[in-house]
């Protein structure tokens, strides 16, 4: 399928580029992006000073640069801004960046010419993926600048799972190296394509995370006789909340006609927070979920190059402005991390209620034949080891602030780096998942015969068996843990 862009993309279209569909814009979206090269051509020819146009960057924007050099100027930005480190960016996030890229030209205020853009949809078309190193970008110049690199001929780039030079790359595709123009190194690196193109993926990936963190816990508590009451919807509306609501008719979907938690009913007073409260902290997250959402689609809605362009051909316009900062989506990463890191805390909690003899009527640890077999002993101390590492990721990347350019760029707001530990917690929340999938699905043959099982908590079980079998002590459970996150990762919990 193909995702056609007029006036402004959404993030689960970005997400959707991402995993593989080709990108197409409107001939309304053409007739924006040549009109704004025009512009640009307009404020050269008439010597309008114009930030990255016709001067330096950054420290040096004092500093005017004759025409004869402003090619070269272009050409010398992507390399100098070209410092990515470490692991390469996966394929689904460098297509997401590519397809903000596009859609913030598309808006018509950053003046590259179509040629550019059309190499940019054709990268997607042909399956040409730059090579962007993971980690050393600020706010959007490095990740942006690789892909440049391309464009031109240089750097590296994979087509078809084999990794080649940029201008490999290109004659592959049946490109040729661009020559770049006034302003056209500036656009591409500017802007906050990275972190919107990151995000996009982290709410797609963050949307079925949430649906399988509800499937597991209603396996979990159907495993551990929960009580019911705490979930009932008169109850739960006593505390306000869409994400608590919503959360809670999940719960009674899936868990109702258990033959389990009616023969468990009255068994306790309460339960644990870690069974009782799921509403509450999922709730939590669904909101934090919906406002990320909203922050994202108005990012898209935005443009976010430095200069802007506008006016007309006679009389252009050029504004320097900070619309490229973006404290909002560093901010709103930040806080989704932290929502997800409890989310998958809770679940570590969950997982070892399932396996601590202390605090169930299960064999320890879920082990048919204890002293001879650990069961899920040391699973449960995988996912302790991963809730730790989130704890730490949550630490906010937005209030690390720094100073770059010899005091030009004085504020900084990461939203790179926010996105990428929120990718980086998602990660280790699905394995925390799986592993309670594994040991709740675990826990039910243990109680096999006792009572039946919900309808909707049968596919659930159902679907974990399909993927990985009975556990006996007789294999690593590593295996089992990666089989079931690249399910959960990829698959919705409906299918």
């Amino acid at each position: 399928m193909t995702v056609t862009i007029d006036n402004a993309a959404s993030w689960r279209e970005i997400a959707r580029v991402g995993d593989g569909e080709t990108l197409a814009l409107a001939p309304a979206a053409w007739e924006r992006i040549a009109y704004a090269n025009r512009i640009v051509a307009s404020l050269v020819e008439k010597g309008i000073r114009a930030y990255g146009v016709n001067t330096g960057v950054g420290a040096l924007a004092n500093q005017v640069v004759a025409p004869a050099l402003q090619e070269k100027l272009s050409r010398n930005i992507i390399f100098s801004h070209a410092c990515g480190v470490g692991d390469l960016v996966a394929e689904r996030g460098i297509r997401a960046i590519i397809a903000v890229q596009v859609a913030n030209f598309a808006h018509g205020h950053s003046g590259v010419r179509p040629q550019i853009v059309r190499n940019l949809i054709t990268f997607l078309e042909r399956g040409c993926i730059p090579d962007v190193p993971s980690r050393g970008s600020a706010g959007y110049l490095t990740h942006n600048a690789h892909i440049g690199l391309v464009l031109i001929g240089e750097g590296r780039a994979t087509v078809a799972g084999r990794r080649m030079s940029g201008r490999e790359a290109l004659a592959e595709i049946g490109l040729e190296p661009l020559v770049l123009g006034a302003k056209e190194g500036l656009s591409l690196v500017n802007g906050t394509a990275c972190a919107t193109g990151l995000m996009s993926i982290a709410l797609n990936r963050a949307e079925r995370l949430m649906r399988w963190a509800d499937a597991a816990s209603a396996l979990t508590l159907e495993a551990a006789g929960g009580q019911m009451a705490a979930f009932d919807e008169q109850v739960l509306a006593l505390r306000p909340s869409p994400g608590i609501e919503a959360v809670g008719a999940s719960l009674r979907r899936l868990l109702d006609g258990s033959g389990l938690i009616a023969a468990a009913h009255g068994s306790r007073t309460q339960d644990a927070l870690s069974l009782r409260a799921v509403p509450h902290v999922h709730g939590a997250a669904h909101e934090v979920l919906e406002r990320s959402v909203q922050l994202v689609d108005r990012e898209l809605a935005s443009v976010t190059d430095n200069p802007t362009v506008s006016g007309t051909i006679d009389q252009p316009l050029v504004f320097s402005q900070a619309h490229a900062v973006a404290p909002a989506l560093g901010q709103t990463a930040d806080a989704l991390t932290i929502a997800l890191a409890q989310v998958a805390a809770m679940s570590e909690r969950r997982i070892d209620r399932l396996v601590n003899p202390l605090v169930n009527n299960l064999p320890a640890f879920l082990a048919a034949e204890g002293g001879c077999n650990s069961g899920f002993m040391i699973a449960q101390y995988t996912a302790a080891s991963l809730s730790n590492v989130n704890r730490r990721l949550a630490a906010p990347a937005a209030t690390d602030g720094g100073v770059t350019s010899g005091l030009q760029e004085d504020f900084l707001a990461h939203p790179t780096v926010a996105a990428n530990k929120l990718l980086a917690v998602i990660d280790n929340a699905e394995y925390i998942l799986a592993i309670e999938l594994m040991a709740a699905a675990k826990a039910h043959d243990l109680l096999t015969g006792k009572a039946a099982r919900a309808p909707g908590t049968d596919a659930i079980y159902q679907a974990v068996r399909q993927r990985v079998a009975h556990y006996g002590d007789d294999r690593p459970l590593s295996w089992d843990m990666e089989t079931l996150r690249d399910f959960i990762r990829e698959v919705d919990v409906a299918q």
